[in-house]
């Protein structure tokens, strides 16, 4: 078996064991999950877990989210191809990767400048061309190209932060971890006639938000 065989096995495995199996069903998130090489998204030394059912850590104290809840947080999104999409927290690139798959156009906003470059370089490296890399503190969300068919927020929130309702297109989504420090739950939030709905989906733990409108350092 080649080493790119191996990969698409991998991602294969991954797919189906750890991401179809427990409901995930939106053909084309699961399409996505199989075509984006996770492999060069995470530390070389972390490589031979990169299709692994957990998180891994990037450096900086980051992680890259487990496959699973990448798939079910895009899930949650109801991307549909033409969408604008904002991501809070751009890590290692990978989850932007998956949006900009689904997506017309991306952009993701993260804190530290030089894991903003690292996931630069690994979207270049896996032929990602529709992401945008933004340093800033993405609790404001990124004004100057809204409003976004759907925000994604990739790090735990004491609660939505205000500029990014405003920044929800009519019909947006937005799907965040908002909660403690410690644990969180899944929530979907949904403008029409600018009127924002919120639903729940379950119990997850992420790093913190930091910023403005999230935590303190």
């Amino acid at each position: 078996m080649t080493g790119q065989d191996r990969w698409e096995e991998a991602r294969r495995n991954m797919v189906e064991l750890q991401i179809a199996s427990r409901g995930v069903h939106d053909e084309r998130v699961l399409s996505a999950m199989r075509s984006v090489p996770r492999h060069l998204f995470v530390p070389p030394s972390y490589r031979d877990a990169a299709y692994n059912d957990c998180p891994l850590p990037i450096g900086r104290g980051q992680t890259i989210s487990q496959p699973y809840i990448v798939a079910v947080m895009t899930e949650l999104l109801q991307l549909m191809p033409g969408d604008r999409v904002l991501e809070i927290g751009g890590g290692s690139g990978y989850q932007a990767a998956i949006l900009g798959t689904l997506a017309r156009k991306v952009i993701s906003i993260e804190r530290i400048p030089d894991v903003a470059e690292m996931a630069k370089e690994n979207l270049s490296g896996a032929g990602i061309t529709n992401v945008t890399i933004v340093i800033g503190d993405g609790t404001l969300g990124h004004p100057a190209k809204a409003p976004y068919d759907a925000i994604l927020i990739t790090a735990a929130a004491p609660d939505v932060p205000p500029p990014l309702i405003d920044q929800m297109a009519e019909g947006g989504r937005l799907v965040a971890p908002v909660g403690s420090r410690d644990l969180q739950e899944l929530v979907r939030c949904t403008k029409k006639e600018g009127t924002v709905t919120r639903e729940y989906f379950g119990g997850v733990v992420f790093v913190p938000l930091l910023g403005e409108y999230g935590w303190q350092v």
